[in-house]
């Protein structure tokens, strides 16, 4: 879908979300302001704004500028400066653009020169380790999304040694080596890797099936098994676009039971500015960290003590969980979906006929034995939405049968594998499934589209990345229910009218699906909501309705989730907001601020009123007012309103918005007036 080309207009009551700060505001509690302060932008008045006015006519720095509008999220960038960081489409240009050099990051999807130079980056990075540690040996290196690694069995090392590795990088770009290509027979491979001693390569070697096997050289110095692609030479990497990262442990083909190595992490780009972008927007998400901000504002936890990868919700983040299953469950009632709560555990002879055993074990916990029958946690609910279908007897009148729960599921991750709300072992996926006719499938999925478009929305989330899946070579059902199943994927989102990709032989044995990727405030893509078709469940299961004619007919099962989890959907939000919620999500909408103890009575009363009109109102007394203020700020807390003794003797409130500055003196009434109003629109005040 790509980012829509928006204006560069600052409006009313917003605020800038994510900025890399000019070296005045670096030191700054509250960069935000002082920015805002600096380039004189205080009236919010809804003006276009000369970007140089933002940094300085000198400033190289680098901006990303996203604003939050009064009504939704809003995508826009101020290109300020020498170059401004995107990780897609450029916005459209404006007045304030002109003279300005936009810099746009590239993928290693739409730039081959990219992943060319990431690819002998990593070459370079396993050459250097060998010249500064000559017993480490090499494994494996791919380019990664953002970047490189290399993987090596060697002494443990640390980010300090990551300087000194650089250093031996930059003097093999200096030298502008060649990347020479050599094919070679599988039996001359063997040989040269047993005589410079690689044991791992040997291995690798036994894997690859194909011949000639392929060589690159980095002039005649060092050489790797590659299939390439490459850059020509050292020397067009450009060894200011190139940053080792990181060091991490990494277990040999990911068997845990396997030899413990030492993988080096870098990025790599084509031009120092993109490496800049990169670098802000990796410190920005950094600031964003739902794990840092999820312990700063109270919201959840993991406790040892209990185990990793099992979440602990807090009073604050388990009401904003609250609110969104609440409005998750009235929105698939009114879609037509009737809900389920089924068990958390079942026998294991479920998990026999699903195949769930045969196919997914690895991701299952151990096996419970009670009363001599095994039983086991579920990793899926998919079973028993199945078996509630299987209850009774379905006429075709009762098709589409449509059943939704949000449901805990339970699955083995290994520990080094866990990552806060992102990777658990326990959580809470938003599953549905629709029992319907084959005639029915892509009037289903295009409702099921509607959904999904519906729900996302309210969260801020309106561009996404959608992609098709196909029948992969080996597959149940039949080509011709196939390819009826395919085509209504196809149809639905076209009528839908949403550009997709197709993902050729990428579906389930099962069935074709469409995944859809939610796009954040950084630009970064989150896979969440998946739309899978399933020709072999209903199979397994013997599931059928009857006909007109009293014929058995298999129906069509259609799995499908739009948040995927609970847990990963709220760590998403978290960093997509910097934790600062829009007003109908945020833990406490309102906090009143007595000036001194005389004033609580009346802060009393007016929370109880709130309270009443269902408004997460608090009080906060007992320190300076001052205190108080900033850690309302630091708290994210969308409305304050000092109460001093004119507002007791007024019945009034002096309210601050969070996002729209100084409300003034209101009534009651009137900020509960307003507090309603935003909610309902799902906006900031």
């Amino acid at each position: 879908m790509g980012i829509a080309c928006t204006s560069y207009r600052v409006h009313r009551m917003a605020v800038a979300t994510s900025i890399l700060l000019h070296p005045k505001c670096v030191h700054s509690s509250n960069p935000t302001r002082k920015l805002l302060s600096n380039s004189k932008v205080a009236a919010w008045s809804g003006r276009h704004v000369d970007s140089r006015g933002l940094l300085g006519k000198n400033s190289s720095s680098l901006v990303w500028f996203r604003v939050l509008s009064s009504s939704r999220l809003k995508i826009k960038r101020i290109a300020a400066f020498s170059t401004v960081a995107a990780t897609q489409e450029a916005p459209a240009k404006t007045e304030a653009d002109e003279g300005f050099k936009r810099v746009v990051l590239p993928t290693n999807g739409n730039s081959e020169r990219l992943l060319r130079i990431r690819h002998t980056s990593a070459h370079v990075l396993a050459m250097a380790v060998q010249k500064a540690f000559p017993d480490a040996k090499v494994t494996i290196g791919p380019w990664i999304e953002r970047g490189f690694y290399y993987d090596f069995d060697m002494q443990p090392i640390a980010d300090k040694d990551l300087k000194k590795i650089k250093k031996e990088m930059d003097y093999i770009i200096k030298k502008n080596l060649p990347l020479i290509r050599e094919e070679v027979s599988r039996e001359e491979a063997e040989q040269r890797i047993r005589a410079i001693n690689e044991p791992y390569k040997l291995e690798i070697l036994e894997s690859i099936k194909s011949e000639p096997i392929t060589i690159y050289h980095i002039g005649n110095e060092w050489w790797d098994l590659c299939a390439g692609p490459h850059v020509e030479s050292t020397g067009q990497l450009n060894k200011n676009a190139v940053e080792l990262e990181s060091v991490a442990g990494a277990y040999w083909r990911g068997d845990e039971k396997r030899q413990m190595l030492q993988r080096i992490y870098g990025t790599a780009w084509e031009t120092e500015e993109q490496l800049k972008a990169y670098q802000f927007l990796k410190e920005e998400a950094k600031r964003r960290d739902h794990r840092r901000l999820g312990q700063d504002l109270d919201l959840f936890s993991i406790q040892e003590e209990a185990g990793g990868g099992l979440v602990f919700w807090h009073p604050k983040g388990a009401i904003v969980r609250h609110h969104i299953e609440d409005f998750w469950k009235k929105t698939h009632i009114q879609h037509g979906y009737e809900l389920l709560y089924t068990p958390h555990v079942a026998k294991a002879d479920l998990w026999k006929i699903s195949g769930h055993l045969e196919f997914y074990k690895e991701n299952m916990f151990d096996q419970m034995d009670i009363e001599d029958e095994l039983y086991q946690l579920r990793p899926m609910n998919c079973p028993y939405h199945i078996l509630v279908y299987k209850n009774s007897t379905r006429s075709y009148r009762d098709l589409p049968f449509k059943v939704a729960e949000l449901g805990t599921v339970y699955r083995y991750e290994m520990s080094g594998s866990l990552h806060g709300l992102f990777r658990v072992r326990g959580f809470t996926q938003d599953d549905a499934h629709i029992f319907c006719l084959p005639s029915q499938i892509k009037e289903e999925i295009r409702s099921v589209l509607d959904l999904t478009e519906v729900i996302l929305s309210q969260f801020g989330f309106k561009y996404y990345e959608v992609n098709l899946s196909t029948k992969p070579e080996k597959a149940v059902g039949s080509d011709d229910i196939w390819e009826k199943a395919t085509s209504a994927l196809k149809d639905a989102l076209q009528d839908k009218g949403w550009d997709y990709s197709i993902d050729e032989g990428g579906g389930a044995f099962y069935g074709p699906k469409i995944d859809l990727k939610i796009e954040d405030a950084l630009g970064r893509k989150w896979q969440c909501s998946t739309i899978q078709v399933d020709f072999n469940l209903p199979q397994r299961f013997d599931l059928f309705y009857i006909d007109s004619n009293s014929e058995k007919h298999r129906p069509i099962m259609i799995h499908r989730a739009i948040l995927g989890s609970l847990e990963r959907f709220f760590g998403i939000l978290i960093e997509h907001y910097t934790g600062d919620f829009p007003l109908w999500l945020s833990p406490v909408q309102a906090r009143l601020l007595p000036v001194t103890d005389t004033q609580v009575p009346y802060c009393q009363k007016v929370v109880e009123m709130m309270r009443k009109k269902n408004i997460r109102a608090e009080i906060s007394y007992g320190e300076r007012l001052s205190k108080l203020i900033r850690n309302s700020e630091t708290q994210k807390i969308p409305l304050m309103a000092v109460v001093g003794p004119k507002e007791v003797d007024s019945e009034t409130l002096t309210v601050r918005s969070r996002h729209g500055g100084e409300l003034g003196i209101m009534t009651v009434n009137e900020v509960i007036e307003k507090i309603e109003q935003a909610v309902a629109a799902r906006s900031f005040v």
